[in-house]
C-alpha cells in the first residue's frame, strides 16, 4: 500500500483536489534552451502551479522533502477550498490552450497528463459531502498529525522552532475539519460506524499516551546532537508544552465531536449506493481509480474471474503439502501452527530485513538499471494498531530521507511468516521503493511526473505485479510462501469483488468479510480492517490488480511480438521510465517501445 493513498498528511480532506497537482519537492524541470515557445510556456506552468502547492498545501511539501513550509498548516476554509477550484480552472484552460502538436513528444505526454488529473478532481467538485469524509479506518484526519511529524526534519534549532509554530496553527486546522465534517453530515454524508469506532481507537492510542512516549512528542527524541544541551533541553520543553496547550485539545475536540455528533447519525452501511449522488461518485471513482474505462459490473467480473484462477493454484500448493481436508481446514492449519509465527516484533523486523537483503541481490538479473537511492525496513507506529496495513514511505526527492517500508510487526502473533515474502516485495523491492525511486531519477520529466504516486492502478499495480516477480528469483521455492504469495493475490482479487459488491450492489459488512475469509482464505481480523478500509476509501483497492494484470497484458504482448528480442530487463524499465501514467497512456507508450525494440 503506498503513501499517496495514505499519506498522513494534515492536508487529508484536501487530498481530492491534490490529486490533480503537481507534488515534486523541488520546482519542475525547465525545458531545453533550444525548446518551443509553446514548451517553454508549459514549464513556467507547471513551475508556477508546483509553487503555489507547495505554498498551498504545506504538508505535503513535506512529505515531498521540501521543508520551507514546515511551519504552517494548510487552510482548508471554504474560502481556500473555492480559490484552489478557480486555480485549477485557470490551469486546465492555460494547458488547453497550449497547441499539443508545438511540443515535443515527452512534453506531450505531460501536457496530458496535467490536463487528465485536473478534469479528474473537477469531476468530483459538486459532491462536496463525498469530499468531506476525512476520516478513515486506517489514515485520515485522526492519525495525520502523527504521520507527518515522521517526516519533519529535526537536525537544527531552526526545525525545532519550524515546528512549534506548526503545531500552534493545529486548534484551528481541526476546527476547520470539524466544521467541514459537519457540512457534509447535513446533505448525508457520514463516515460508516465501523470505519468511525477504528479512527476513535487510533484517537485513544494518541491521546492517552503519556506526552514523551506518545506519537507527538517523538520528533523532540530526535533532535540534532549538534544542538547544545542546554537548547536542546528548552525545545523539547517547549514541545512537551505545545503539545498540551496546542495538539491535545483538538484531538480531544475531534473526538468529542464524533461521539456527541457525529457517530450518532452514522449508517452501518458505507455502501455508497445510498448517500445521495453517491452512484455517480463511485462510477467516478472506479474510472478514475483504475484509469480505465471499466465499469463496477466489469471489475466485479474479473475479480470472479482471477478469484478462481488463483484457487485453482492454491489447490496444488495443498496438493503438494500432502495436507488432508478441505480448503477452510488447510487455511486454518497455516493460521494455526505456532512455527508459521515470529516470536517478536524485533523477530519479525529482523525477518523482513533478511528477506529484503536476499531480494536485494538479484535484482540485476531483473532491471537493465536500478535507482540509487536507499530504502530501509521500520516498524509502524503503535498507535496505528496491530491490523494497520503494512505500506511504503517514499524518499525524499533531495536525497534527504530514505525509502521506508513501514512494517506491522506489532501484529506478529496474527501475520504469518509464510506471507511476509511476498509483502516485503510489493512494499520494498522490486515494488513500491524500486518503482519509487526510479521515478525519481528520471531527470528530462517535469517533477510531477517524477513524483511516482499519481496513478494508483499504475504504483499499486506495479507493486502487485512486482510480487509475481519473486517466481523468477526463487522467493517462492517453499510452497508455504508460494501459498502466502497465492493468497496475496487472492486478497487483491477478492478487493475487486468486494469494492464493488459493497459500493455497487449493496453488499453488507459481513457479506464482504465472508467473502473475503471463505473465498481468499482471509483471517477473519485482517479481513475486517479491509472491508472498512473498502468501505471509507471507495475504489482505491480496485487499482492494485487492474494494474498488475495491464503489466502482464504488456508483457506477453512484447514476448510474443519481439521474440528472441525480448530482454525482460528491459522490459521492465521500459514500464518504469516514464514515472506514473494512467494505464491506457502506458499501453499507447509500450506499444511504441515494441515498435522501436522490433525495429
Amino acid at each position: 500500500m503506498n503513501r499517496r493513498h495514505h499519506l498522513a498528511a494534515l492536508c487529508v480532506a484536501a487530498s481530492v483536489l491534490l490529486a490533480a497537482l503537481p507534488v515534486a519537492a523541488q520546482p519542475a524541470s525547465a525545458p531545453a534552451a533550444s525548446a518551443s515557445p509553446a514548451a517553454k510556456a508549459l514549464h513556467v506552468l507547471f513551475a508556477r502551479d508546483w509553487q503555489r502547492q507547495a505554498e498551498r498545501f504545506p504538508e505535503f511539501a513535506t512529505f515531498r522533502g521540501d521543508y520551507r513550509y514546515n511551519d504552517r498548516l494548510a487552510d482548508a476554509s471554504p474560502e481556500a477550498e473555492a480559490a484552489d477550484w478557480a486555480e485549477l480552472r485557470r490551469n486546465l484552460a492555460e494547458a488547453k490552450a497550449i497547441a499539443p502538436e508545438s511540443l515535443g513528444a515527452t512534453d506531450r505526454v505531460s501536457r496530458e497528463l496535467f490536463i487528465r488529473r485536473i478534469e479528474g478532481t473537477l469531476a468530483l467538485e459538486p459532491y462536496a459531502g463525498y469530499r468531506s469524509l476525512s476520516l478513515g479506518s486506517l489514515w485520515g484526519l485522526q492519525s495525520a498529525l502523527a504521520g507527518l511529524l515522521q517526516q519533519v526534519p529535526m537536525a537544527r534549532a531552526e526545525h525545532a522552532e519550524q515546528l512549534l509554530k506548526r503545531l500552534a496553527a493545529y486548534p484551528k486546522r481541526m476546527d476547520q475539519e470539524i466544521d467541514k465534517l459537519r457540512r457534509g453530515m447535513a446533505t448525508g454524508w457520514v463516515t460508516p460506524r465501523p470505519v468511525l469506532e477504528r479512527a476513535l481507537a487510533q484517537l485513544d492510542g494518541q491521546v492517552n499516551a503519556e506526552i514523551e512516549v506518545g506519537p507527538f512528542y517523538a520528533p523532540f527524541k530526535r533532535l540534532g546532537s549538534d544542538i547544545p544541551a542546554a537548547e536542546r533541553t528548552r525545545l523539547q520543553a517547549a514541545g512537551r508544552a505545545a503539545i498540551e496547550r496546542d495538539v491535545l485539545p483538538p484531538m480531544k475536540k475531534l473526538r468529542a465531536f464524533i461521539v456527541d455528533e457525529y457517530l450518532p447519525k452514522a449508517p452501518v452501511s458505507g455502501a455508497f449506493l445510498h448517500y445521495p449522488g453517491g452512484k455517480a461518485v463511485y462510477d467516478t471513482l472506479v474510472q478514475q481509480q483504475t484509469t480505465t474505462a471499466l465499469t463496477a459490473a466489469e471489475v466485479h467480473a474479473i475479480g470472479l474471474r482471477e478469484m478462481a484462477r488463483i484457487r485453482a493454484e492454491m489447490a496444488q500448493v495443498q496438493k503438494q503439502v500432502k495436507f488432508e481436508g478441505d480448503f477452510a481446514a488447510f487455511v486454518k492449519h497455516l493460521h494455526a501452527d505456532p512455527k508459521f509465527y515470529a516470536t517478536s516484533p524485533e523477530d519479525m523486523l529482523a525477518r523482513y530485513r533478511d528477506i529484503t537483503k536476499r531480494i536485494d541481490a538479484e535484482m540485476p538479473r531483473l532491471f537493465a538499471e536500478l535507482p540509487r537511492a536507499p530504502y530501509g525496513v521500520r516498524a509502524m507506529p503503535a498507535h496505528l494498531g496491530p491490523s494497520a496495513a503494512d505500506n511504503y514511505s517514499a524518499p525524499a526527492l533531495d536525497g534527504s530521507r530514505p525509502g521506508w517500508f513501514n512494517a506491522n510487526v506489532l501484529g506478529f502473533k496474527a501475520r504469518p511468516t509464510w506471507a511476509m515474502p511476498s509483502l516485503a516485495a510489493h512494499e520494498a523491492v522490486p515494488g513500491h521503493h524500486l518503482q519509487s525511486a526510479r521515478s525519481q531519477e528520471l531527470g528530462a520529466l517535469p517533477e510531477f511526473r517524477r513524483g511516482g504516486w499519481g496513478y494508483t492502478a499504475y504504483s499499486e499495480g506495479w507493486a502487485l505485479y512486482a510480487e509475481t516477480l519473486g517466481r523468477d528469483i526463487g522467493l517462492y521455492d517453499d510452497p508455504y510462501a508460494l501459498f502466502g504469495h497465492l493468497q496475496w493475490q487472492a486478497l487483491r482479487a477478492a478487493r475487486l469483488v468486494v469494492d464493488t459488491g459493497i459500493h455497487a450492489q449493496g453488499w453488507g459488512r459481513q457479506q464482504a468479510i465472508d467473502y473475503m475469509t471463505n473465498e481468499g482464505g482471509i483471517e477473519i481480523g485482517f479481513a475486517s480492517s479491509e472491508v472498512d478500509r473498502y468501505t471509507s476509501n471507495p475504489g482505491q483497492a480496485l487499482a492494485y490488480m487492474i494494474g498488475q494484470l495491464k503489466i502482464i497484458e504488456l508483457r506477453d504482448r512484447a514476448k510474443a511480438k519481439l521474440g528472441t528480442k525480448f530482454d525482460l530487463r528491459r522490459f521492465h524499465n521500459a514500464v518504469l521510465d516514464n514515472g506514473a501514467l494512467p494505464l491506457t497512456t502506458l499501453e499507447t507508450l509500450i506499444d511504441a517501445w515494441i515498435a522501436a525494440q522490433a525495429g
